[in-house]
């Protein structure tokens, strides 16, 4: 994966959008980044590689805008229950990268890196959708094997709250699961930039935080069994601060990659489509945290998504089985199905 744009090239780009802030400039380290983005840049191509998501099928055909990795003796892909992707754009022969969630254990997402033949040296930006385990869990461990490559300062975008401790409630228990919390400390530590945001912002050429997601609908509601330590005691998380990534592809339009949605993702969408001012869907994936849910909010869910009419609907991740064949009955010429290691290429 070839890497062509400079950092005047970067900034250039990024004054254009209207960014206030990009590239962790303009913001002592640590702050909070309150741009907004008056436009958005078109990209000419986005190719998005999913280096570990929950299922992984050797056997699965490639498609006008997928490659999947084929194993071969000694050689395969690890899948877990974690999310990570790394990202290029393509703006007039210009390339820029990122990495958005690292997934859940170090080894298996390396092992998929070196597969897949990923450098995540060569990022401009890193990024973090929300503080839950199965999208940090890899982060230190993977920068840390790459920090000598990593240009000091690159910047590391999280939201609001990205770094508190988090807990679940799960069925039957009386007492939550501690789900840890990734240190920030433990990311300036290997010289990068921690950069907080609560406004859309341009990370890369072409890659935009949502900021905070508005709530729009009236059945995407976060569960109660999802904790946040916010005083002495858990609390209901809000994920106030979780963040997805959208591009606008020049001539087909958005394609929106979510992490986990907890807002909802009909709510994402709708966020990206308001900030880009415009309605026109390329491509929705990711996780859509639809696992458990009531059937009838995801019949709501799909509804709203199909009315959107994208051109392709990738469920990831935390999407839940039940979501996945719904989607793929209501939407079957959009559907793609998602299997660690896949490479999505969406151009003009």
């Amino acid at each position: 994966m070839k890497e062509g744009i400079d950092r005047r090239e970067f900034l250039k780009y990024s004054l254009a959008a209207g960014a206030l802030l990009v590239a962790g400039e303009g913001t002592k380290a640590g702050g909070m980044a309150q741009g907004t983005t008056s436009r958005v840049t078109d990209v000419d191509k986005v190719t998005v590689l999913v280096l570990t998501d929950n299922y992984y099928d050797s056997n699965r055909p490639d498609s006008k805008v997928t490659k999947r990795y084929r194993v071969v003796p000694g050689k395969s892909i690890h899948a877990e229950h974690g999310l990570s992707y790394y990202v290029e754009t393509v703006i007039n022969g210009n390339t820029s990268s990122c990495m958005f969630d690292y997934g859940l254990d170090p080894v298996g997402v390396m092992n998929n890196i070196a597969l897949l033949g990923v450098d995540p040296g060569k990022a401009k930006a890193f990024s973090l959708s929300h503080g839950h385990y199965d999208h940090f869990m890899s982060a230190v461990s993977i920068l840390k094997q790459n920090q000598l490559r990593i240009a000091g300062g690159t910047p590391f975008y999280v939201g609001e709250e990205a770094f508190v401790r988090r807990y679940s409630l799960r069925p039957g228990r009386t007492e939550p699961d501690d789900l840890g919390q990734l240190r920030k400390e433990d990311i300036e530590s290997l010289g990068l930039k921690v950069v907080e945001v609560k406004n859309s912002v341009q990370i890369i050429a072409g890659a935009y935080f949502t900021g905070n997601i508005e709530r729009v609908t009236t059945y995407e509601k976060v569960p109660p069994t999802l904790l946040i330590k916010r005083g002495e005691k858990p609390e209901p998380d809000d994920f106030r601060g979780e963040q997805a990534l959208f591009f606008s592809v020049k001539g087909k339009g958005l394609v929106v990659l979510s992490g986990c949605a907890h807002a909802g993702i009909v709510n994402t969408v709708k966020q990206a489509q308001k900030i880009a001012a415009t309605d026109k869907i390329h491509a929705v994936m990711g996780g859509f945290h639809l696992i458990n849910a009531k059937p009838e909010v995801i019949q709501n869910t799909v509804a709203d998504i199909k009315a959107m009419k994208p051109d392709y609907i990738v469920p990831t991740h935390c999407t839940g089985f039940e979501a996945i064949v719904a989607f793929s009955n209501e939407m079957p010429k959009e559907f793609i199905i998602n299997t660690a290691g896949t490479q999505y290429t969406f151009a003009a």
